[in-house]
């Protein structure tokens, strides 16, 4: 009977371990501009509302995609956020605060500071930013993995420089060639 229970908690730990492999590491802003300052990377931040169906998608389709959950963790600092939360957020010595949220409301709710300085006008939105915090490009809308591959490749290899027209952005995109699975 020991010998049964110890494996099924051996089995429960591993199942465990390997559902925290296959998930983002989300954290505040905050922790990823401390992260930032002891080991550079980009950001890659979701913007999205807690009534929005296309971010629910996001979270689910994308989000969970391994190839997506590898690349990101590996690469990137993920932030998760509420764009008409009530969170107080120290970014860059600034202090972003949402003062007008009604928590009585059940939908859309007031916008957060950050998300206004952030230019966000639509949801999701997932802005990039560089390894210093410098606001690299909000990209609105529903990405599919293969979709978020393009930017998350675009901005890590900083291919994003060398693009100065239209006709380099639609040859950019033309010429990339997906390597995560759908």
């Amino acid at each position: 009977m020991k010998k049964i229970l110890f494996a099924l908690v051996m089995m429960l730990i591993t199942v465990s371990v390997t559902a925290q492999k296959n998930k983002i590491n989300w954290m505040s802003l905050e922790e990823a501009e401390a992260a930032q300052a002891i080991t550079p990377k980009k950001i890659m931040m979701d913007v999205y509302a807690s009534w929005c169906g296309p971010c629910k998608l996001l979270d689910k389709n994308t989000f969970q995609n391994p190839d997506v959950v590898k690349y990101v963790n590996e690469h990137y600092y993920a932030v998760k956020f509420n764009a008409e939360g009530n969170d107080k957020i120290n970014f860059k010595s600034y202090i972003f605060e949402n003062p007008d949220y009604d928590p009585s409301r059940s939908g859309r709710n007031a916008q957060h500071q950050l998300a206004g300085a952030l230019k966000i006008t639509a949801y999701p939105t997932i802005v990039f930013f560089n390894e210093s915090g410098e606001t690299l490009l909000p990209v609105p809308g529903y990405k599919t993995p293969e979709q978020l591959e393009l930017y998350l490749k675009l901005f890590l290899n900083n291919d994003h420089e060398k693009i100065n027209t239209k006709e380099q952005w639609d040859l950019y995109q033309k010429d990339f060639v997906s390597e995560f699975k759908g």
